[in-house]
């Protein structure tokens, strides 16, 4: 048994990574140089921010809204400590005036602060119902995109990134991406107006105590944006590596029976404990740094108080500042520092959702599986011929899994397509069901090659059934109609007759409307490939693929449907693969395969005759049920 690396393994990992610079985005390889990443990080980062710009411009006028609304409670916020300081020294502390003459001026100034706060509150929550519904539009919209986009991909892309990286972009990072219109552009644009105004207001009521609370910004800025910077990395980390916990419990949770028949509870629950561990030590040690910031930051804000205090009762003793001018500055403090803070704060937070873009833009610009030539023409209605034309087909490069193969399959004949495990047969389904595209040569339908049709008018001519079966969550109706959802009842019921599978559904307590579970987990293996033969029927193809349809069946419903399927399989082409050969006996072509190469082709008589490896494997199967026969007889 491997031994498990201990979380704590895993983080020094990474961290000696991340203390190198090479804890960056997913980059060409060969780049070894921590310049080289971080250059070439910045070129990936820029990117993907253009993309978000282009993104964000069709909201542009609700942006615009939003922003206008931001910037009018920033200034009557700013406005706010100005009634402060007129209420100290121009009615508080002003000499001269009569009690009745102080009591109005106050009740002025105060409904005057009132209506100010009240306008304030009511722009802002404007203000922020529209960054909601501004964000709602933006989430639907980048998710709607993203998901098209990945149900696009292509399946060796997707087979990479596994179904815990699928869904954790489309759900957190898409989350985390969106909060990017707030981070990166309304909070630091309000801050920065904020600022500017508390500045400019500063220096007009005093600038010695404006200078003095001023100095020491500069430098905080630039390290707390350096700090913040370097956290980044360490969230792109996690992202990533949350999505591969994810992809491992979609595995083991797909897989409950054999974890459990090999008992393997324990190992998948160390598994899935030690990388949640991992990230959350990772999760601390950015924790760390964010808090040395927060830490700083407060501290700095106390210091300043302090000095306004400590400064302002000096100038005020020496005459150059009044009480209500150090109240007002310890406010204007407040909001000189608070947005600075909140400059600093965002951008912090921002890297998160930079980590969530990166991986979100990552799949929106990749190019879709197969996409339609300028070109491309709708594909024949009517299948004359499908032709292989000297195809080389290559999983990896240099491994070729098809070599200069040639096969013709006229319109509505039967192919059959035997031979050993790994000789090519799927791969030369997947190229009918254009899943690849070839390496060299072409796959031909009347004469065109496939790249040069449209895909979508291709594949509706297209029925598949596999050997490993798939079942949706939901209704047997719905999972045999999956290719037609407007199909009528009697046509469901229909196509389930031909497959032999209308008697088992009435038996069921909802007949057609029986929920099977996921992947069909409430019907034995029999039923659900008999509710998949249903599905390829009612979508009534020209071009049928049963790859080893019938492996699921027991003889007798192999029996029981075998004729049903031969009177279907007439009118169509059909390329068949089936381990049990006496099912392919009236095959209008056996090929046999090696390899990746014909070996043999002909009819099934022509081909026994001829005394090659077809009559071997014939006989070979023969001989292997004879004796299975034998013993369940004894």
């Amino acid at each position: 048994m491997a031994r498990l690396r201990s979380s704590r393994s895993r983080f020094e990992r990474f961290r000696h990574a991340y203390l190198a610079g090479k804890v960056e985005a997913d980059l060409p390889s060969g780049l070894d140089d921590p310049n080289d990443i971080k250059r070439a990080a910045a070129d990936v980062r820029q990117r993907y921010l253009r993309m978000y710009v282009e993104w964000l411009w069709p909201h542009r006028g609700a942006i615009a809204l939003m922003m206008g609304l931001a910037l009018a409670v920033a200034a009557l916020e700013v406005a706010q400590p100005l009634f402060m300081r007129y209420v100290v020294d121009s009615v508080l502390l002003k000499e001269g005036l009569t009690q009745s003459e102080r009591l109005h001026k106050l009740h002025v100034a105060g409904i005057a602060l009132l209506l100010v706060v009240i306008l304030d509150r009511s722009l802002d929550i404007g203000k922020n119902c529209q960054q909601r519904l501004l964000n709602l539009r933006v989430i639907q919209s980048l998710r709607r995109a993203l998901y098209s986009r990945l149900l696009r991909l292509p399946l060796g892309q997707l087979t990479d990134m596994k179904t815990g990286g699928i869904l954790s972009r489309l759900s957190g990072d898409i989350d985390r991406t969106t909060g990017l219109l707030q981070l990166a552009v309304i909070s630091p644009g309000v801050s920065v107006v904020r600022l500017t105004i508390a500045v400019g207001i500063l220096l007009a009521v005093n600038w010695r105590l404006a200078l003095t609370a001023m100095m020491v910004i500069p430098p905080a800025m630039i390290i707390s944006l350096w700090v913040a910077k370097r956290i980044r990395p360490i969230y792109r980390s996690m992202r990533k590596e949350n999505s591969e916990i994810d992809a491992r419990v979609s595995e083991t949770f797909g897989g409950i029976r054999v974890v459990r028949s090999f008992q393997r509870e324990t190992r998948e629950l160390a598994e899935y404990l030690i990388g949640r561990h991992t990230i959350a030590r990772k999760e601390f040690f950015a924790q760390q740094r964010e808090m040395v910031l927060w830490g700083c930051w407060a501290l700095l804000l106390a210091i300043v108080n302090v000095v306004i205090v400590w400064y302002g009762g000096y100038l005020n003793l020496a005459g150059s500042a009044t009480v209500g001018d150090i109240m007002a500055f310890q406010w204007y403090t407040f909001m000189l520092l608070n947005p600075v803070w909140q400059i600093v704060n965002s951008f912090s937070e921002m890297q998160r959702s930079l980590a969530g873009m990166e991986r979100v833009f990552e799949v929106l610009q990749s190019p879709a599986d197969k996409p339609d030539r300028p070109d491309a023409i709708e594909a024949p209605r009517v299948v004359e011929e499908l032709c292989f034309d000297a195809v080389t087909f290559e999983y990896a490069p240099g491994q070729p899994v098809l070599s200069d193969f040639n096969l013709t399959a006229k319109g509505g004949q039967l192919v059959a397509l035997v031979g050993r495990s790994g000789a090519g047969k799927t791969t030369v389904t997947d190229l009918v069901a254009r899943f690849y595209d070839p390496t060299d040569g072409a796959v031909r339908l009347n004469g065109f090659d496939l790249r040069d049709l449209r895909l979508d008018s291709y594949r509706s001519l297209l029925g598949v059934v596999q050997q490993d079966t798939f079942l949706f969550d939901g209704s047997i109706r719905d999972n045999i109609a999956y290719g037609r959802p407007h199909a009528s009842d009697e046509e469901v019921i229909e196509a389930a007759r031909h497959a032999n599978a209308h008697s088992f559904i009435c038996e069921l307590t909802d007949g057609y409307e029986s929920l099977i579970g996921e992947r069909g987990v409430k019907l034995s293996g029999g039923q659900a490939q008999r509710l998949s033969i249903a599905r390829a029927l009612l979508a009534d193809p020209q071009i049928l693929i049963l790859d080893e349809a019938t492996s699921n069946l027991d003889s007798e419903s192999e029996q029981l449907i075998q004729q049903s399927l031969d009177e279907l399989m007439h009118t169509r082409t059909t390329f068949v693969i089936a381990h049990r050969l006496s099912t392919i006996a009236s095959a209008d072509l056996i090929v046999v395969m090696e390899e990746g190469r014909i070996v043999e082709r002909g009819g099934h008589d022509e081909l026994m005759a001829r005394g090659g490896p077809y009559r071997e494997m014939v006989i070979r199967q023969r001989d292997a049920m004879r004796d299975e026969a034998g013993l369940s007889v004894d």
